[in-house]
C-alpha cells in the first residue's frame, strides 16, 4: 500500500504530470484537498523542446523541472514516482508498482505514446521521440553514427550512417528536421572535417498532401519552402512501409500502381503519430480510436462519477470539434483549469461548468529566422514568426534559472552557429 497521510480533505489522486495534469495539480495545490501527484518521473518534460535536446541545442535538465520543487511549498501535495498498473473503480483504488492508492476523485491526465501503426519492424528498429530520455538516445545514436562514419569501408555505408529520415510532417518532423539541417551545414563540418557532408541527406516523410496538417495552407507551403532551402528532401503523399535498420521503405500514394523506393540509413526518427496510455480496468466500451477515453463536457469518463481524464487522453466533442480535439498542451491546460474549478465548485455544492475549447494558436519553427505562426487574428512567417515562437515558449518553461539557461544557449548558438553541448552520454548497458 502507497502510505499517504491521512487527512480530513478529499483526496484527488492525479495520474501523470504532463502539461494538463501539472496544470491541475498547480489550480488544485492551494485549495480544499489532499493532491497525490503520480508519474514514472519525478520531473515535468516540455515536450516542444525535445527535439532542440535531441539536435544539442540544449541540455536535457534545461526543459525538465522537479516536480517537488514546484510544489515544495504546497501543504497536503504529496508527489509519488510510480507505474500505474491498473485501476479499481468500484474499490475507488488504483493499483501500482508501489502498491494500491484509494481517492476520492481521480483523473488521468497520462498523455500520449508513439503510434507505430502495428508496423513491428519499424517499432524495433525505428527511434521515438516522446521523452527527455528517447530525445538524449537521438543525440547518442546521431553522433555516434558520425564516429563511426569516420571509419566506413565504403562510401555507400558512410553515405548510410550520415544520412537520417524523419517520419511524420507535423511541428515535431518539421522542427527537428530543420535543427538537423541547421547543424549540417554551420557545425558538424567544423567538428567533423574529414567527413564530406553533402552526402548527408536528411528526409521527411509525411503521408498526406501536406505538412502541418493542423495550420493553415499558407504555413504549410512556407514551412515546405523554408526546409526545401534548408536542402531537406521533403516527400509529401508518401508513407513508410518498412524499416530494417538499414533501410527504408516507401510507399508514394498517389501513383496509379505504387512504386516501392528505398532510402539507405542507419537512424529513423519516427514522429508519424500518437496512441493514448491505456490503463487497465475500464469497460472496453468507454475506448474510442487511437486509445482515447470517452469523456463528457465535464471531463468525466463515461460510466464514472468520480474518474476524469483530461489532454490527449480525452475524446471530448464539440460541434467544432466532432472528432474531439487536437492532441496538443492546450487543450490539456485548458481542460486542467476547468476541472480544477469545477471539482471546487462541486465540493460546494454548485453546478459543474461545460468545457469549451478556446484555439489559442499554433506556430512552429523551422530553423534560425524562420518559423510559420497561425494566431486567430493573423497568420505571419519569417524572422517576427520565429521571435514569437521563441517568445511563447521561453515564458512556458518552467523556473527562472531554466528560462535564463534557455536564453543564454539560444543567444550564444544565434551569434556562434555553434554550441558545445554534442556529449555522447550511454548507460553501461548500452553498446557503441
Amino acid at each position: 500500500m502507497i502510505t499517504i497521510p491521512a487527512s480530513s480533505k478529499k483526496r484527488v489522486v492525479i495520474i501523470g504530470g504532463g502539461f494538463g495534469g501539472l496544470a491541475l495539480a498547480r489550480k488544485l495545490s492551494s485549495s480544499n484537498f489532499q493532491i497525490v501527484l503520480i508519474d514514472k518521473n519525478n520531473y515535468h518534460q516540455f515536450q516542444p523542446l525535445f527535439y532542440q535536446v535531441a539536435t544539442a541545442g540544449l541540455e536535457p535538465s534545461a526543459i525538465a523541472f522537479p516536480f517537488r520543487k514546484v510544489f515544495q511549498s504546497q501543504k497536503d501535495f504529496h508527489v509519488r514516482i510510480a507505474e500505474v498498473k491498473g485501476i479499481n473503480a468500484e474499490a475507488n483504488e488504483i493499483e501500482t508498482n508501489l502498491g494500491n492508492l484509494n481517492y476520492d476523485y481521480l483523473v488521468l491526465a497520462l498523455g500520449a505514446d508513439t503510434n507505430y501503426f502495428g508496423m513491428e519492424n519499424i517499432k524495433k528498429h525505428a527511434l521515438p521521440m516522446k521523452s527527455v530520455a528517447d530525445s538524449l538516445f537521438i543525440r547518442n545514436t546521431v553522433l555516434q553514427n558520425f564516429e563511426k562514419a569516420l571509419d566506413a569501408s565504403s562510401d555507400e555505408e558512410k553515405e548510410a550512417l550520415l544520412s537520417i529520415v524523419i517520419v511524420g510532417g507535423g511541428p515535431t518532423g518539421v522542427e527537428l528536421a530543420g535543427s538537423l539541417s541547421e547543424m549540417k551545414h554551420y557545425i558538424l563540418p567544423k567538428d567533423y572535417p574529414e567527413l564530406d557532408f553533402t552526402k548527408m541527406n536528411i528526409h521527411l516523410i509525411e503521408a498526406s498532401p501536406k505538412l502541418l496538417n493542423g495550420m493553415s495552407e499558407a504555413s504549410s507551403i512556407k514551412s515546405k519552402l523554408f526546409l526545401e532551402k534548408l536542402g531537406v528532401k521533403v516527400s509529401v503523399n508518401t508513407s513508410v512501409k518498412d524499416y530494417d535498420g538499414n533501410e527504408v521503405s516507401l510507399d508514394l500514394s498517389p501513383s496509379p500502381s505504387p512504386k516501392e523506393r528505398g532510402i539507405k540509413t542507419k537512424i529513423v526518427i519516427w514522429a508519424a503519430g500518437v496512441t493514448s496510455n491505456k490503463i487497465e480496468g475500464f469497460k472496453p466500451e468507454i475506448y474510442t480510436r487511437g486509445n482515447r477515453i470517452k469523456v463528457n463536457g465535464y471531463s468525466k469518463i463515461e460510466g464514472y462519477e468520480t474518474i476524469f481524464a483530461i489532454g490527449d487522453m480525452a475524446y471530448m466533442t464539440e460541434e467544432k470539434y466532432p472528432n474531439g480535439h487536437p492532441q496538443i498542451a492546450q487543450p490539456a491546460i485548458q481542460q486542467a483549469s476547468l476541472l480544477a474549478e469545477n471539482l471546487k465548485r462541486q465540493s460546494k455544492g454548485l453546478a459543474m461548468k461545460c468545457f469549451a475549447y478556446k484555439n489559442l494558436g499554433s506556430m512552429a519553427t523551422i530553423g534560425r529566422n524562420r518559423a510559420v505562426v497561425d494566431l486567430p487574428f493573423i497568420r505571419f512567417q519569417g524572422f517576427l514568426a520565429w521571435l514569437t515562437w521563441m517568445f511563447v515558449h521561453l515564458m512556458a518553461i518552467l523556473g527562472v534559472k531554466n528560462k535564463v539557461l534557455i536564453l543564454v544557449n539560444w543567444v550564444w548558438n544565434y551569434f556562434t552557429y555553434d554550441q558545445s553541448l554534442r556529449l555522447i552520454i550511454r548507460s553501461k548497458e548500452q553498446k557503441v
